[in-house]
């Protein structure tokens, strides 16, 4: 008890004050580092201590520095006779174009001189190019070339019995010319890469790289076959590039500390100005240039480090001359040769260019520490006011989502559906924790569009409002928010629509179909006593889901198009007056007593067609009055549909589809049906598909007993497996699918707004 008290004193104290002092300044100093002043006071201060210390280290990092200078600089020279050497190469294309015509108007016995002034003006400012030549299939060769000493002069060579004679000529004034020598040889222009492979491919190609026969240099050619119609090969044609013309194009005055390098992808060297050429006589046969027989240990290092390095176009690497850098760019292009350029220097000679820029970086270097310090106080201004806008941000963010997603006595969980003109959201009452649908509909368009959508969105929520049948979708709620958006919530329906299922699943057994046909047409039956025309059944507008331990309910939706008939003649149907059902299909209603008039709102112009293309009633089609028997026809598409995964009619447009449905016989059901159907099904459905209202059946009523009576003599074998259907294509909560004018954009699915047709 004694430490306690001592425990307990000391800690009542002068010491804990001292403490809490210590904890206070350490607040206040934080509290002052992140005020606007320290903001402005730390900020500037640590880029300052960087800057400097940057400046300290420049100094050992320039030659890294320098470094990536010269890869800039070397890339660039690289690059630049890349592009050089590609245009060169490029004129093999137009030199062969002309050379191809002329070729045409020769043959071998044609005059030596009549051949060689035209290739000599074709070779002349050429540069890279050291030979062009005619050959033919009896072996004779003919060409105009680059001499070793610069002259062009021409050649003829003409395989004869026992070798081939070669003539070399020189150009003389007045277009003749003059006999230099005449060799032998085994020369055949036919055994060469270049002929063969000319004859063999279709169009200009390149050769492989490949020892020249006159000059043992290696070297490349462009070449074609020529061939006359109807008397096949005519001449193959060349342009050769060989390393003693080309070395010249790598040459750059402003880059003499540097050697250029032109090969190919298995090293062969085309072109080098320092390379060692063969002079003189051949003797034995001319053998490629390849770096590896050259004993050029610059060119051993470089090609040894190309082949291991991963560093792409520049890379260093080391020989027994020291550390050396090296820059390579491809010879990029339609019809070139797969061919690089390299350009090698010495670490040493290239650095020894760059002093100057030692002397600068200083000078740079605390410019940008200066540059720096001032920027950092501005953006230290800007970091406090941006934190201040954040803030500000943040709580109204906050506060709209919060307003977002709560409407009326719902908060809105998850968005099921979007469309052009609204949203269908999964929502929850806040009280009764009740799940829900919300359907909402944006405030946008003109006046009139928005007017008519409103009386619309109205008429479909106050006619759902007044059914009870439990084969129609229930509303709970209707009104329209601050901002204007219209919104009704209906009960969420756990299952799949029409469309979706046959989709998916394909057409359905009968049992199954008519088994729904006679739940849709409960709901239709209701909504007809009430003197309402739904005009737009369709598949997308009735969903089939499980309600608890029942399966396969069916729940009618989208009832955006209703029309209310005339109040002065209802329609009614047999069940409305509480009689017992006819027992035809057909029983004569008078004409004065079906609906056909409107007594509220028409939210359909005169001059249109409200519906959906595939399943409208021909009078709907037309644009003529419709009544309940409208919505028949639409059931007898709905049928057709479910039972063979098709639509009635095919058109390809939406004209087509109309017109079928006014004038075209529809198809026999049990004709493109994949299951058997009973004989009064296929009557029943096509009696439904009648052109005239009056010869299809005169009430949902009657459809509904007509279909109770078919579903006894069926087999109800399906029931039994209607339980592991759901229990494998078990659906999320899904609200309906939107308003009419929120519809999909598939055809099948798709609410049209139509001219009328007369």
């Amino acid at each position: 008890m004694a430490g306690e008290r001592r425990v307990q004193r000391h800690e009542s104290g002068a010491s804990p004050t001292l403490g809490q002092s210590r904890v206070t300044q350490s607040g206040t100093f934080a509290k002052a580092l992140a005020s606007p002043l320290g903001m402005l006071l730390v900020f500037p201060g640590v880029v300052l201590v960087v800057g400097v210390f940057l400046i300290w280290a420049a100094q050992s990092s320039l030659r890294a520095s320098n470094l990536e200078l010269a890869q800039t600089r070397m890339q660039d020279e690289a690059r630049l006779v890349a592009e050089h050497l590609g245009s060169a190469l490029a004129q093999s294309d137009a030199i062969l174009s002309d050379l191809e015509s002329f070729a045409l108007t020769i043959d071998s016995h044609t005059p030596p001189e009549r051949v060689a002034y035209p290739l000599r003006r074709m070779i002349n400012g050429r540069p890279g190019a050291s030979y062009i030549s005619v050959s033919f299939p009896d072996g004779t060769f003919e060409g105009a070339f680059v001499d070793e000493d610069g002259v062009v002069r021409f050649q003829v060579s003409r395989v004869l019995e026992s070798a081939t004679e070669e003539s070399v000529f020189d150009f003389e004034g007045g277009e003749q010319l003059k006999l230099r020598e005449v060799r032998k040889s085994q020369y055949d222009p036919r055994t060469r890469p270049f002929y063969v492979l000319a004859l063999r491919e279709s169009g200009r190609v390149w050769t492989e790289p490949y020892a020249f026969a006159r000059t043992g240099d290696t070297g490349i050619t462009r070449t074609s076959a020529v061939r006359k119609a109807g008397a096949g090969e005519h001449a193959v044609l060349t342009i050769d590039f060989d390393v003693r013309r080309l070395s010249p194009l790598l040459v750059r005055s402003d880059a003499r500390s540097e050697r250029p390098v032109l090969f190919d992808q298995k090293g062969t060297i085309l072109a080098d100005p320092q390379v060692k050429l063969q002079e003189g006589e051949i003797k034995g046969p001319p053998r490629l240039l390849h770096y590896r027989t050259q004993e050029d240990p610059v060119l051993n290092g470089f090609f040894a480090a190309r082949d291991s390095s991963s560093s792409g176009e520049f890379f260093s690497f080391s020989t027994e001359r020291g550390p050396h850098l090296a820059a390579t760019a491809h010879l990029a292009g339609k019809g070139r040769p797969d061919w690089s350029v390299a350009f090698i220097a010495s670490e040493a000679s290239f650095l020894s260019s760059l002093d100057a820029y030692k002397r600068k970086s200083f000078v740079l270097a605390a410019s940008a520490v200066v540059l720096a310090t001032i920027l950092s106080s501005a953006f230290a201004r800007l970091v406090i006011r941006v934190r201040k806008e954040a803030r500000d941000a943040r709580e109204a963010a906050r506060l709209a989502r919060k307003q977002a997603r709560e409407l009326g006595s719902y908060r809105l969980v998850e968005q099921l559906g979007v469309g052009g003109m609204g949203e269908v959201w999964r929502a929850e009452h806040r009280l009764l924790a009740r799940q829900a649908a919300i359907k909402l509909i944006k405030n946008e368009g003109g006046p009139d569009a928005l007017e008519a959508h409103k009386e619309r969105f109205r008429r479909e929520a106050q006619c759902l409002a007044g059914l009870r049948s439990r084969n129609t979708i229930e509303i709970f709620d209707y009104g329209v928010t601050d901002d204007g958006t219209f919104f009704y919530v209906m009960e969420l329906l756990n299952g799949v629509d029409l469309e979706t299922l046959v989709t998916k699943h394909g057409p359905q057994p009968p049992a199954r179909v008519v088994n729904l046909l006679i739940q849709v047409c409960r709901s239709l039956s209701e909504a007809h006593a009430a003197g309402l025309v739904h005009r737009d059944v369709k598949p997308a507008n009735i969903f089939v889901c499980r309600m608890a331990d029942e399966l396969d309910v069916v729940k009618v939706l989208d009832f955006g198009l209703v029309r209310s008939l005339n109040d002065e003649v209802p329609f009614q149907s047999a069940d409305t007056k509480g009689q017992a059902p006819t027992s035809g299909l057909r029983e004569t209603v008078p004409a004065d007593k079906v609906a056909s008039g409107a007594s509220g709102p028409r939210l359909t112009m005169a001059d249109s067609i409200m519906g959906t293309p595939d399943f409208m009633a021909p009078e709907q089609a037309v644009g003529s009055e419709v009544d309940a028997r409208a919505d028949i026809y639409a059931v007898g598409c709905v049928a057709f549909w479910l039972l063979t995964g098709r639509t009635v009619f095919q058109g390809k447009t939406v004209m087509a589809q109309l017109a079928s449905h006014i004038a075209e016989i529809p198809p026999r059901l049990d004709e493109v049906s994949p299951h058997k159907l009973p004989q009064s099904l296929v009557e029943l459905v096509a009696t439904c598909l009648e052109k005239r209202p009056e010869d299809r059946p005169q009430s949902a009523a009657l459809l509904r007993d007509a279909l109770t009576r078919i579903q006894a003599e069926l087999d109800v074998s399906w029931e039994s497996e209607v339980q592991g259907f759901w229990d494998q294509h078990e659906q999320s909560p899904a609200a309906l699918s939107l308003s009419p004018t929120v519809a999909s954009d598939d055809r099948l699915a798709h609410t049209v707004a139509l001219q009328r047709i007369s």
